[in-house]
């Protein structure tokens, strides 16, 4: 019963962060487009660490701390609008899965175009 209730508040959080990013007015966080993948929070509602991900990667270190300095506006932000009793210390973390997918899928789209080009010639 408890995990599905962490399960619902990472849900809320992720959705309420992704709408408050927008209204945070620092240039490094403005400037590039970010994805936010995945939340965990802890079963105490004390911590909850955040998956972003950046479509421009040069741009990531930057953006990381850009969202390290907005912590405190958005974790004040996070408590009053989800009502919870403790607002969780957002904790941020760079997921890659994004692209490390794309990687992967540029190299199997390479295998398959290969592979048409030697069944054609046969």
């Amino acid at each position: 019963m408890a995990s599905n209730r962490i399960a619902i508040i990472n849900e809320e959080i992720q959705k309420e962060l992704s709408a408050l990013l927008r209204t945070v007015k620092d240039p490094r966080v403005q400037d590039v487009m970010i994805s936010i993948t995945r939340v965990e929070t802890t079963p105490d509602l004390r911590y909850t660490k955040v998956y972003v991900s950046f479509l421009q990667e040069e741009k990531a270190k930057e953006a990381m701390a850009g969202l390290k300095s907005a912590a405190g506006y958005l974790r004040r932000h996070l408590g009053s609008n989800l009502g919870l009793r403790y607002s969780p210390e957002i904790v941020w973390s760079q997921d890659d899965s994004i692209l490390y997918g794309a990687k992967m899928l540029k190299l199997i789209n390479s295998l398959g175009v290969n592979h048409d080009e030697e069944a054609d010639e046969k």
